[in-house]
């Protein structure tokens, strides 16, 4: 795969978070005037007028309550990804060699030197997170550290340092706040339903109960579509950085053996049920079979095969 420029990727992907800043919001709109569309009214003249009023009247609250959910999300998502991985910082005087690799990178490429945490697990896997040069982070798993050839490795810190130069990270945070949003509405949506008494009779009971269906469905599209947002957006990113990896180190086939080693064991058990599952380098929630044209659209990363394979052709 032919790699763009690394200048004229961060210009596409600023102009991807801001798309993304405006797509989400607009899906939550469109979805919060169809639930008021649904619920109130009855003739097409009146149910319109009564939509209008309600989405006029409740959408500035709606719209408030989640952009502060998203600013609280957006900028505390450091402390919520150690959390979720378990990475502490690695000590310089503990693993000199891991150090000495990001710096000459660094300094090689004009990059700031950003935080260097450690996973605590013997399976192989590497992430980057961070929004700014005080946040950027490359967290590397101990197996990976111990298994890794000195020239698989660089490969792999280039390979995340090349999502934090590329304002990849940003752009993933984006993409997980809201369909955060969206799966935290549809769950909390569904557990109403199986846990109140809408099983009930009554006109109240009835009229809730199909309130509180209306938003589930909506709810459960708005996850289904942000969902695909994310997907689309995160397989290109992964192409990019393998090929900004070989960039930096002159050297494609140390990634490609580097990515056939983590293949065989990506699993890190902190990440088996989250999110962030897909920040890292092979997403280790996924399994390594042969993807088909229906199934890729709800991966977050293409086959290692086929990275691999690209690799061996540069």
């Amino acid at each position: 795969m032919k790699y763009v420029g690394l200048q004229s990727q961060i210009w596409k992907n600023n102009v991807k978070s801001v798309f993304l800043l405006i797509l989400f919001p607009v899906v939550i709109i469109v979805l919060i005037w169809l639930f008021f569309y649904f619920v109130t009214g009855q003739t097409t003249g009146q149910r319109l007028a009564d939509t209008n009023i309600s989405f006029v009247r409740y959408v500035p609250w709606v719209s408030l309550i989640i952009l502060i959910w998203f600013l609280i999300a957006y900028f505390s998502h450091s402390s919520i990804i150690k959390k979720a991985t378990g990475s502490v910082p690695l000590e310089r005087m503990e693993n000199k060699r891991i150090y000495n690799m990001v710096e000459n990178l660094c300094i090689a490429n004009g990059m700031p030197l950003p935080a260097i945490n450690l996973i605590e697990d013997d399976s192989m896997n590497a992430f980057a997170s961070g929004i700014n040069k005080s946040t950027f982070t490359v967290s590397l798993s101990r197996g990976l550290i111990s298994k890794l050839t000195d020239e698989e490795l660089e490969a792999v810190i280039a390979h995340e340092l090349t999502h934090i130069r590329n304002r990849d990270v940003r752009l993933l945070i984006i993409s997980i706040v809201f369909v955060g949003i969206f799966a935290f509405l549809t769950e909390a949506l569904f557990r109403m339903i199986r846990f109140s008494g809408l099983r009930s009779s009554g006109k109240g009971k009835k009229d809730g109960g199909y309130i509180i269906l209306v938003a589930l469905a909506l709810a459960a599209i708005g996850y289904f579509l942000s969902t695909l947002f994310r997907f689309a957006l995160s397989k290109k990113r992964e192409y990019l950085a393998d090929s900004g990896s070989v960039e930096m180190t002159k050297n494609p086939l140390a990634l490609a053996s580097a990515l056939e080693k983590i293949a065989t064991d990506p699993r890190i058990e902190a990440v088996e049920q989250r999110d962030v599952a897909q920040l890292f380098i092979d997403n280790p929630r996924e399994k390594r079979k042969m993807f088909s044209s229906v199934a890729s659209l709800f991966s977050t990363h293409p086959p290692i095969d086929k990275r691999i394979s690209l690799l061996r052709q540069f």
